[in-house]
């Protein structure tokens, strides 16, 4: 009973955040191009959102030790709500900013929330680290869910409610809410290790150079993730001129997504055993 509700606690802080995400990500480009920018324009705009996520994602994990993985997941909350309202601009360099506001909070939404429940669940708590895979397999199985009721969602708002590309932005704001005032209130404080920065990047290089299998596991990922983002920037454009809806076409790309997530642990745990290579 005491690691249900613990685990209940966990999830009531950290899935609206998650939903929060998945409503800013089907009428990103459509509101882009209706506030009459050229693609090269919006291409800059996704860019900046990309590199913020990527340069602070090199020292994020400092961060998040260093200034408390709860207040981190508050400030994540608090950044992508600024960056919701930010969209309501027409202005380039406003819209900007909210991108790269948006790639921090993001860099925070996927790094302080599992830390800070990970630190919970073993130190403060102690329990077993097998229980660990149940936490997170149930949150992967709602932010499949999520994800597809946020295209739906989206779809409502803008088309079926005519409130135009910048509304589920704003549907994204109470969740960001709920998300930092729960985690605020009803979560301990942790913190990590303190190390330099240099120090900490040096060693995951070393990491890097040391174990090949490392290296190659991440150029892969990389190359994965590269694809995915070339894709997030272009099926818009591509599907929208034949009136295709943009938001159920997100909830099907992420159904598939889920899908074949699923497939693959009843291939990788069943009769097939299959196993990556």
């Amino acid at each position: 009973p005491a690691f249900c509700g613990f685990q209940r606690r966990f999830l009531l802080g950290y899935l609206p955040a998650l939903a929060a995400d998945w409503l800013q990500g089907p009428l990103l480009f459509q509101l882009l191009h209706s506030r009459g920018f050229l693609r090269s324009q919006i291409a800059a705009l996704y860019s900046c959102g990309f590199a913020s996520n990527v340069a602070f994602g090199l020292i994020s994990g400092v961060f998040v030790d260093w200034l408390g993985r709860k207040k981190s997941c508050v400030l994540s909350s608090g950044l992508c709500s600024v960056s919701c309202l930010l969209q309501l601009s027409h202005d380039f360099l406003a819209l900007a900013a909210a991108r790269v506001l948006a790639g921090l909070g993001t860099s925070l939404l996927f790094s302080a929330f599992e830390s800070w429940y990970l630190h919970e669940h073993l130190e403060r708590h102690d329990f077993p680290a097998e229980w660990i895979p149940d936490t997170f397999s149930r949150v992967a199985l709602w932010n499949s869910g999520l994800a597809v009721a946020a295209g739906l969602l989206a779809w409502l708002l803008a088309e079926g409610l005519l409130l135009g590309p910048a509304a589920p932005f704003l549907a994204a704001l109470p969740f960001l809410a709920l998300s930092g005032i729960f985690a605020g209130k009803n979560w301990d404080e942790n913190y990590g290790k303190s190390r330099p920065c240099g120090k900490a990047c040096g060693e995951g290089l070393r990491g890097l150079v040391s174990e090949p299998r490392v290296l190659l596991l991440g150029l892969v990922q990389a190359l994965v993730e590269s694809i995915l983002l070339i894709f997030a920037f272009l099926w818009t454009p591509v599907l929208e001129p034949h009136g295709i809806p943009l938001g159920i076409a997100f909830s099907a790309f992420t159904a598939a997504s889920a899908t074949g997530s699923a497939l693959f642990r009843r291939g990788a745990t069943g009769r097939l055993r299959l196993q990556p290579l």
